[in-house]
């Protein structure tokens, strides 16, 4: 089909509102804590290279780049200087990525000053490696930030576009972002509500004072109390009793939006929806289905969608276990192969995790993969569990470990920090493993109502013992079950145990210093 330069400037400038001196339409105030490290990207690059925002369908890649380009609107950049572009859109990607900067030079004279590139649903354009590696090299007045929903351009264009773009790994919402993000629903609901009385109030003459009514939701995250920031994970090493007891007590009102969160998920649209069944419906059929009967076709030349299904829902009803890669090609009567393949496009699409176990050479080519999904909801939104999941104390662990091991992920990928998990001697395990500069740091979840004793960590103390490393921490359920463990048989470690609630909340505050320990 031939794409005619006029019907492409049509469907750009139904993009791009500000050519025509147009507000950007629906647009949110609240930001996602990676917004800083995009606008650093945009505004003053520490580095001449294109930005990269990776993430999962639906997590707010679209949002964050109408965010941006608001700020360079509203601080003096020309409007027709900034190009959006959508290649989800047929038309679009039909015409490619040269035809519409084409038209958009036709449509807007540049002003002889830096332009913007915004192009999202990236993936979808043919050879985009070497035409950024291009446009990076030689054309310096760009700044382009793209993005992609799966990645089948970073393992194909790898050694074209090596070290042409910064990559922005997006995760669903932390815990944190999740409150965040609620209390400004709540709050820009109330508004809207009590612009409705107002309207009502002048438009039938009553003689009320507006003022008395005070109109609050009964969700209102802003009533929570306020946590104390924490910079790094080592300073719970220094609090005294009494801190942990006041955190504690602080902490008791987040319990049901932690228990909200892991039923929900962190997808942004779900924490719209009152209903969790509609919820995680979204989750499911909207998202999960998006991405396995449409995006792997068209991406990955999928041939049989169906048994790729069958796979995920596999992973779903496995989640945070070893993957015993025979029981699932006996299971699903799927060729290893296939079922290899399959694992690498899931992970490829954002869907799924995979951790090695610890160790190196011989000792990870003979372990199995460890498989998280991407969000603790998942599983329960594709497995129709509803919220039947809090009386499920097996399967509400798995999701508090998932949910872990994101914000773990979220907080210290970009530092380059190898995540695994520890198999040891009769059958001991540590269910997450952090190594950077040589440092180790286990992680062990622990997601039970009794308070967590030595006796409980058996995995866990033989790791320290052999590895002798220094700090360790156990992940908890109860806000009580809080503290340092006194381990005195391992005179060179130090345990701290800290609630999932917090440290979810914890990591995904941007207080918190980059470095892990």
């Amino acid at each position: 089909m031939n794409i005619t330069n006029e019907q492409l400037i049509t469907v750009l400038s139904q993009f791009n509102p500000w050519w025509r001196g147009e507000a950007i339409a629906d647009l949110p105030t609240w930001q996602r804590a990676s917004f800083p490290e995009l606008l650093k990207w945009v505004l003053n690059p520490p580095a001449p290279r294109a930005v990269l925002l990776s993430g999962a369908r639906q997590i707010g890649k679209t949002t964050l780049l109408r965010q941006a380009i608001q700020h360079l609107l509203n601080n003096g950049v020309a409007a027709a200087n900034i190009l959006y572009a959508t290649f989800d859109h047929p038309m679009i990607k039909m015409a490619g990525i040269d035809a519409v900067i084409a038209a958009w030079y036709e449509r807007e004279p540049r002003t002889g000053n830096v332009e913007y590139l915004f192009l999202d649903e990236a993936h979808t354009i043919r050879d985009l490696g070497t035409w950024v590696k291009h446009q990076v090299d030689f054309n310096k007045q760009r700044r382009i930030v793209f993005t992609g929903s799966a990645i089948p351009l970073i393992s194909s264009n790898q050694e074209s576009g090596v070290g042409r773009w910064h990559t922005i790994r997006l995760t669903t919402l932390s815990f944190y972002e999740y409150i965040q993000l609620k209390a400004y629903i709540d709050k820009t609901h109330t508004v809207d509500f009590q612009k409705m009385v107002l309207e009502y109030i002048k438009s039938t003459n009553l003689d009320t004072d507006f003022n008395a009514f005070k109109i609050k939701s009964a969700q209102d995250t802003e009533l929570l109390p306020k946590l104390p920031a924490v910079k790094s994970l080592r300073e719970l090493f220094d609090w005294s009793s009494a801190e942990f007891y006041r955190v504690a007590e602080l902490a008791q009102p987040y319990i049901g939006q932690f228990n909200d969160y892991l039923i929900r998920g962190g997808f942004p649209q779900t924490v719209r929806i009152k209903s969790i069944t509609e919820a995680q419906r979204l989750i499911r059929e909207d998202i999960i289905d998006r991405v396995l009967k449409r995006d792997m076709t068209a991406l990955f030349g999928v041939r049989h969608p169906f048994e790729l299904e069958k796979t995920f829902l596999y992973l779903c009803a496995h989640d945070g276990d070893l993957l015993d890669m025979q029981n699932l090609c006996q299971n699903l009567e799927v060729k290893r192969p296939t079922a290899q393949r399959f694992i690498e496009l899931l992970e490829a699409s954002h869907l799924i995790y995979r951790l090695q176990v610890f160790g190196y050479g011989t000792e990870v080519l003979r372990g199995k993969d460890k498989i998280y999904l991407a969000d603790a909801a998942i599983a329960s939104a594709v497995l129709l569990r509803g919220n039947t999941l809090l009386d499920n104390p097996t399967a509400l662990g798995i999701a508090t470990e998932t949910a872990v091991f994101k914000h773990l992920y979220a907080r210290y990928y970009a530092q380059q920090i190898r995540f695994s998990y520890w198999h040891g001697k009769k059958q001991h395990e540590v269910d997450l493993i952090a190594e950077i500069d040589r440092q180790v740091i286990p992680f062990e979840v622990k997601y039970r109502m009794q308070n967590t004793g030595v006796n409980h960590l058996t995995g866990l103390m033989q790791f320290c013992q052999e590895k002798k490393v220094p700090y360790a921490y156990v992940i908890t359920k109860s806000l009580h079950d809080f503290g340092l463990l006194d381990t005195p048989h391992l005179p060179h470690t130090r345990v701290m145990k800290i609630p999932a609630l917090l440290l979810c909340y914890w990591m995904g505050r941007s207080e918190l210093l980059q470095t892990i320990d």
